[in-house]
């Protein structure tokens, strides 16, 4: 049995990891497009290393796109395999995916009027909105915690990890030549938090782990501050300023926990009277099919729900839908909360509001999550004088700040704390994806101290039988 680690080696994005058994099955652990590498980005995501026809089978981790965006790809150029995730990973894949297709049709349409004023052949897209809605017929849900064979030698099984809504550990099972051979693949791992969803769960036992490494060098600010950092930023933009505070967010889990938090600031009463605009159909389609699985939910947001039966809504709270409306906050001046898609604020509306407002110093940008090295997103929080945004300059006169305890990847504690599940001895091998190599190699070290011993860090496109 062979992996191939084709994507997220040693870097952050483009999450794909392919095992082959040795009777020639084919099974793909996530199908993650790369983002944010400036103009390699096209040509990695076309560069899939295998041939999509020979897949026999995909299992998503979660949908975040640099873990599914390149499913309707592969479709395109002619999967017909299955594709296996939790069914909230399926609810949300359906939007996202959906939203991702529409974006890149738009994308192209603008790039292919550049080429034609260059005298250039026009490009088509990656995939199209209806590539993306010809992939779900592929997808079959599954439980958490429920074993399912998806061979006769073959079995999954979902623990969820926290991440996101329907976010998994996939746990595999393969019995081959007498031999049983267990694999983890953590994908994401959520935080040790009480936010929204529940804590990552216990998984089984394995003798290869796949895992996530994103934070694998730092601790998070504590989580108990978050929501006072946050009113802070509203009184200190929106009631002393008399500006805008612009939080870019992710519009699946990041952007529902700031809605979370300004709706308990709402109910303490010491939320000042600002409008808060959620500034993106995906963040609102995402929030509807949140509130349709309560059972990924922990213990307090159900409390809270006993007195609030809508965690997601509260007078002055509006979700926006039109491209007319989005703009029409540009020329409303008066001090309102956006909070709008992408979170590394590479495409989407939010890239747009900061073009307009990124160089009035009453306004602030607020970072609540991770933005790969290459990203706007990363150049603005790390304290550039001027961006290029829309091929424009502009120098950089807004407040920028952070909140670093809201991201939805665990810490270095958190993910030792994640493996305390594990007999270590057990352990064949731990091989570390999805974040920077320096990265990688500090918590590798920390592993070794905790006691893990046969830590490894593939490169992309390695091949390691095991």
């Amino acid at each position: 049995m062979k992996i191939e680690f084709l994507g997220a080696a040693k870097e952050v994005t483009g999450s794909k990891h392919l095992i082959t058994t040795n009777n020639g099955k084919k099974i793909l652990l996530d199908c993650g497009m790369f983002q944010g590498k400036g103009l390699d980005t096209d040509a990695d995501n076309r560069d899939l290393g295998f041939d999509p026809k020979e897949i026999d089978f995909l299992i998503l981790s979660h949908p975040h796109i640099d873990h599914s965006g390149l499913i309707p790809y592969i479709v395109k150029l002619g999967f017909n395999g299955t594709i296996f995730c939790t069914p909230a990973t399926r609810d949300l894949c359906s939007i996202m995916l959906a939203d991702s297709g529409n974006i890149q049709e738009l994308d192209t349409a603008t790039f292919n009027k550049k080429r034609a004023r260059q005298g250039l052949e026009p490009v088509e897209p990656i995939f199209t909105l209806a590539d993306a809605q010809e992939a779900m017929q592929f997808f079959i849900s599954i439980p958490y915690e429920r074993e399912f064979f998806i061979d006769p030698n073959i079995s999954i099984k979902f623990t969820d990890n926290g991440h996101i809504l329907g976010s998994a550990t996939v746990n595999l099972v393969i019995k081959e030549e007498g031999k049983v051979t267990r694999i983890a693949f953590t994908g994401d791992i959520g935080r040790y938090s009480k936010r929204i969803l529940k804590e990552p769960q216990a998984f089984p036992q394995a003798d290869y782990i796949i895992m996530e490494s994103t934070y694998g060098d730092r601790l998070h600010e504590p989580i108990d501050k978050s929501e006072e950092q946050l009113l802070r930023a509203v009184i200190d933009t929106c009631c002393k300023k008399k500006g805008k505070l612009i939080i870019p967010a992710f519009a699946i889990g990041r952007a529902q926990e700031i809605i979370y938090a300004l709706d308990k600031l709402t109910q303490r009463e010491v939320l000042p009277d600002v409008d808060v605009y959620v500034d993106s159909p995906l963040s609102l389609n995402a929030t509807n099919i949140l509130r349709l699985h309560t059972e990924c939910f922990n213990d307090e947001i159900k409390e809270y729900m006993k007195i609030d039966k809508d965690p997601f809504g509260f007078d002055r709270l509006h979700y926006i839908r039109s491209t007319e409306e989005s703009k029409a906050l540009n020329s409303n001046h008066r001090p309102m909360i956006i909070i709008s898609a992408s979170g590394m604020m590479e495409a989407g509306r939010v890239k747009h509001h900061i073009a307009n407002n990124i160089e009035n110093p009453s306004t602030t940008i607020l970072g609540v999550g991770y933005c790969a090295p290459t990203t706007l997103g990363n150049k603005i929080l790390r304290g550039d004088s001027s961006v290029s945004i829309f091929g424009i300059v502009h120098r950089v006169k807004a407040e920028i700040r952070t909140i670093d305890s809201y991201s939805a990847h665990a810490d270095y504690e958190e993910m030792l704390k994640f493996l305390e599940c594990q007999q270590k001895s057990e352990i064949k091998k731990i091989f570390l994806v999805h974040g920077e190599e320096e990265t990688q190699i500090a918590f590798s070290e920390k592993l070794n101290k905790s006691g893990y011993d046969r830590i490894y860090i593939p490169s992309k496109k390695e091949t390691i039988e095991i």
